[in-house]
């Protein structure tokens, strides 16, 4: 049964959350301080993690931040901030989806299904044992690790599966529209732009220099390519 992280700080809405998910199958434990959410979150008891933003003694932001430097499990933002700099900070800092408030529970437990489903499909046995290399950067496919000239850096659910896809198919031109259709496939509130962000945030753990980019490239109104010269 898998264990999910519920840190928030307004009862009724984790209520609402943890009710759900004990419907679906799942189970949820609430958390509604940000410093205790964290230090649960960093026991590696959980299978995912659904956090608000504004929280007591540690903010949703810090929390994502922190479970990202050692963990890779989904991770969605539950929050009453609408505006799109917060989404795109929420994303920025590692999260894998946002819901605003309010928000449909059955739509939260469908995106959390699509989350940990992605995740097993990464990390389970399944996968082969190819390692994909090009130039200084390889990515094992087996051990979902990604290491640029012998360094191992440490991605994103969404960031891997965005440099995999790409890497998977170098010297194609791929539009926003085509990446955003192919990788999230629906599941995310986001838009095409977060298309944008998301390569942004793989240049800067990949690329030597992040405004002169080796491995990916930008080819202006059309869309990316992944470079394999």
């Amino acid at each position: 049964m898998k264990r999910i992280l519920i840190i928030e700080d307004d009862l009724d809405i984790a209520e609402l959350e943890r009710d759900y998910l004990q419907l679906n199958g799942y189970r949820a434990e609430i958390v509604q301080d940000g410093m205790l959410g964290l230090k649960k979150a960093a026991s590696s008891e959980y299978d995912a993690v659904v956090v608000d933003l504004m929280l007591p003694n540690k903010d949703g932001f810090e929390i994502i931040k922190e479970i990202r430097k050692n963990q890779e499990i989904p991770v969605i933002v539950v929050s009453a901030k609408v505006d799109d700099i917060d989404k795109i900070r929420g994303l920025d800092v590692g999260a894998d989806d946002y819901l605003t408030k309010p928000f449909s529970p059955a739509e939260l437990i469908a995106r959390i299904k699509a989350h940990l489903k992605r995740y097993q499909r990464l990390k389970g046995p399944t996968l082969s044992l190819e390692v994909i290399q090009h130039k200084g950067l390889e990515i094992n496919t087996a051990s979902h690790k990604v290491s640029v000239y012998g360094k191992e850096v440490q991605l994103t659910t969404k960031e891997y599966e965005l440099l995999l896809f790409l890497a998977s198919n170098p010297n194609i031109v791929f539009s926003k529209e085509h990446l955003f259709d192919t990788i999230w496939n629906n599941e995310s509130f986001g838009e095409v732009a977060t298309v944008a962000v998301h390569i942004q945030k793989i240049r800067k753990k990949i690329e030597t220099d992040s405004t002169n980019p080796e491995f990916i490239e930008t080819l202006w109104g059309t869309g990316y390519r992944f470079n394999s010269f």
